[in-house]
């Protein structure tokens, strides 16, 4: 009887594993995109509040507009 059939439910279980462990390391490099996605819109914010404030200081030397309220 050496060449008695695998019980199903290990084999089964080792699979299961195997996917969670891909799983985990999917979210993982999801995770790091996401952060780095993040931290490049934050970038975006503070370079386009940059640009408003200089808009602003030209529009004011031009008199383009009233004083800040």
């Amino acid at each position: 009887m050496a060449d008695e059939p695998d019980n199903v439910v290990p084999v089964m279980l080792r699979r299961l594993d195997t996917k969670v462990d891909r799983m985990i390391d999917d979210l993982h490099d999801l995770k790091v995109r996401v952060t780095h996605i993040d931290e490049g819109q934050a970038g975006i914010h503070r370079r386009l509040d940059r640009i408003e404030d200089r808009l602003d200081r030209v529009e004011r030397r031009l008199d383009l507009v009233g004083p800040a309220e």
